[in-house]
């Protein structure tokens, strides 16, 4: 109601404001020099919530001015923005260390073939002898 009294109309309508630490600093000190209850300084200032005033009652008590600083919302970044660097560039191999690299690239690549087509075969017999099991 206080609001609606010293804003008039505007003072009821929802307000999407973030307050920068200065201005915080500013409400808090003003609050306690006059002696102002939470709510007369959220009309006073024309800030719609008066339990934000005691959320940075508390944080300025914890940590002080830094405590006021605005912090980021949401999910902190987990990828660094770095571009990867290859480890040699190609421009500095010769052809034959380039074809070196390829062939035994093939090579790790002819294993890996290998080994999983073996596995496959290997889960293909267990089940088998699973389902040989199961049927009478």
């Amino acid at each position: 109601m206080s609001s609606y009294q010293a804003h008039g109309l505007s003072g009821l309508r929802r307000k999407g404001a973030s307050y920068d630490a200065a201005f915080k600093l500013k409400v808090l000190k003003r609050m306690w020099r006059e002696h102002w209850s939470q709510a007369q300084t959220a009309a006073a200032f024309d800030i719609r919530c008066a339990a934000h005033i005691g959320k940075w009652v508390r944080q300025y008590d914890s940590g002080g001015i830094d405590a006021l600083q605005p912090r980021r919302k949401g999910r902190p970044k987990s990828m660094s923005n770095k571009p990867t660097k290859p480890d040699v560039a190609l421009a500095e191999l010769s052809d034959k260390q380039i074809i070196a690299r390829q062939n035994q690239e093939l090579i790790d690549l002819r294993a890996e073939v290998a080994y999983l087509k073996k596995l496959d075969a290997l889960i293909q017999e267990k089940r088998a002898a699973a389902q040989k099991k199961r049927k009478p």
